[in-house]
C-alpha cells in the first residue's frame, strides 16, 4: 500500500506555553479524530510529529492512523527551527519509501510547520538538509504576529498566518489541516495528481490569511 505521509513540525519554545499550547493539543485531537472518520484517509494518512524548542524531536515516528496516540506537548525553551527542518529531513529519508522501478513508494509527504516566534539557529543549514530530499507541499503558518513570515517564505511558497495564537485560530487551522490531509488522501485514492500546492488544497477559513 502506499501510504501519505503526513509530518507536523510543531514550535513548542516557551512562547508557546499557556493557551497556545493548549490549543495546539487540541487541534491535534480534532486532526485526528476528523481524520479518522475518512475512509480515505483512514486508509492512506501516516501522521508523525516533531516538536522543536531549544532541541528537535520527533515525538511520534510515521504511524497510521488508527493506532496513533497523541503526545502530550509541553512549551519550554528557544525556538530551534533549524534542528526541526534538519529531523524532518532525517526522519523523511528513515521512514517513506522512495519508488524504485521495481515498486512504487509512498505519495509524497504532506509537511505542516507551526510557530509563533522567530528561530534562535541555523535554520538555513535545516532548511538545505530539507531541500536535498522529495517532498510534497510545505504549508508554514506563523501563528500570531511574532512569527517571522519572510523566513518562511524562504522554506515555502505556502505560508499562512493567525493574527492570534489563541485556542478558536488554531483550532480553525488545524480543521483546515485535516481538511487538507482529506483531500490529499483522496486525490492519492483515485489516483489523481498529488498535492503540489494551495490550489490543490481546500480554500483556508477566515481565521486562517494566506501570506502573499
Amino acid at each position: 500500500m502506499r501510504r501519505l505521509p503526513v509530518y507536523l513540525l510543531l514550535d513548542t519554545s516557551g512562547s508557546m506555553s499557556g493557551e497556545p499550547i493548549e490549543a495546539v493539543k487540541n487541534g491535534m485531537q480534532v486532526l485526528v479524530s476528523t481524520l479518522r472518520q475518512d475512509p480515505y484517509a483512514l486508509e492512506t494518512a501516516f501522521l508523525s510529529i516533531i516538536t522543536f524548542d531549544s532541541v528537535a524531536t520527533q515525538v511520534c515516528p510515521l504511524t497510521e492512523l488508527a493506532t496513533f496516540q497523541l503526545p502530550n506537548l509541553v512549551a519550554t525553551g528557544t525556538t530551534a527551527l533549524g534542528a526541526g527542518l534538519e529531523l524532518l529531513a532525517q526522519r523523511i529519508s528513515s521512514e517513506v519509501t522512495t519508488s524504485t522501478a521495481e515498486v512504487k513508494g509512498d505519495w509524497k509527504p504532506l509537511i505542516f510547520i507551526m510557530t509563533d516566534g522567530e528561530p534562535t539557529d541555523d535554520w538555513q543549514k535545516g532548511l538545505n538538509a530539507l531541500k536535498k530530499i522529495k517532498t510534497g507541499v510545505i504549508i508554514a503558518c506563523a501563528a500570531g504576529p511574532n512569527a517571522n513570515t519572510n523566513i518562511l517564505k524562504s522554506i515555502t511558497e505556502v505560508v499562512v498566518q493567525l493574527d492570534t495564537a489563541d485556542s478558536a485560530t488554531i483550532k480553525a487551522f488545524f480543521k483546515w489541516v485535516s481538511a487538507s490531509v482529506s483531500t490529499g488522501s483522496q486525490k492519492v485514492d483515485s489516483g489523481q495528481k498529488e498535492v503540489v500546492g494551495l490550489d490543490d488544497l481546500p480554500p483556508p477559513p477566515p481565521e486562517v490569511n494566506v501570506v502573499v
